[in-house]
């Protein structure tokens, strides 16, 4: 039997292909069948990108310890630890919002900072002053060397979504980012966000 031709699907439209490249401030979602399981199903902030390398953060896969847990000078302020990345997993790496941090601290964009005076830090975390909605710590980074995250993303590996906003990095449910960060950016991201887990289920 013939098909007519106004009921063939045009399957370019779930391919990846993309005109963006990634800079600082952006936000990273794997591909729904990433093999690479650092990365599986994750979303990376992007703090650098330049001609020497790319470096960042995993927003979604938080561990099962907390901050007061492996830093003494935390005493009891029990944040939320999240795994950054596989490399260096046994530092400790924080961005954040609305502290007195910022001025020793490093910009990244919409007022979302990386680092700071780590003595000051540990001075705020133990008299309260900096609340658990405002700051993210990570075990580890995710890091690229020059020209491989472009590579990367030339194999469909990554999507890029521009210039996250605090919301998105800091207020949006963990458990959900990956999904909520595709339906944000609409049409067919919208309906990748629904993928299984298992290609194999549908």
């Amino acid at each position: 039997m013939e098909i007519e031709p106004d009921i063939i699907l045009k399957m370019d439209f779930f391919t990846l292909t993309q005109d963006e490249k990634p800079e600082r401030g952006d936000v990273l979602i794997s591909e729904p069948y990433l093999p690479d399981p650092n990365f599986e199903r994750t979303v990376v902030y992007l703090c650098e990108h330049d001609e020497g390398g790319t470096f960042g953060f995993v927003l979604n896969k938080k561990v099962n310890v907390k901050l007061n847990d492996i830093v003494d000078e935390a005493t009891d302020y029990k944040a939320d630890l999240f795994m950054g990345g596989p490399v260096q997993q046994n530092t400790i790496h924080y961005i954040h919002r609305n502290t007195k941090l910022t001025h020793s601290a490093k910009l990244i964009q919409n007022e979302i900072y990386w680092g700071g005076d780590y003595h000051l830090l540990t001075q705020l975390l133990n008299t309260k002053l900096i609340s658990s909605e405002d700051i993210r710590f990570f075990m580890g980074y995710s890091g690229w060397a020059a020209g491989q995250l472009m590579d990367e993303v030339k194999e469909n590996s990554w999507i890029i979504l521009k210039a996250a906003t605090q919301e998105i990095i800091f207020d949006w449910d963990n458990h959900k980012l990956w999904s909520a960060c595709l339906k944000a950016m609409g049409g067919k991201y919208r309906l990748m966000s629904n993928y299984p887990k298992d290609p194999r289920m549908n």
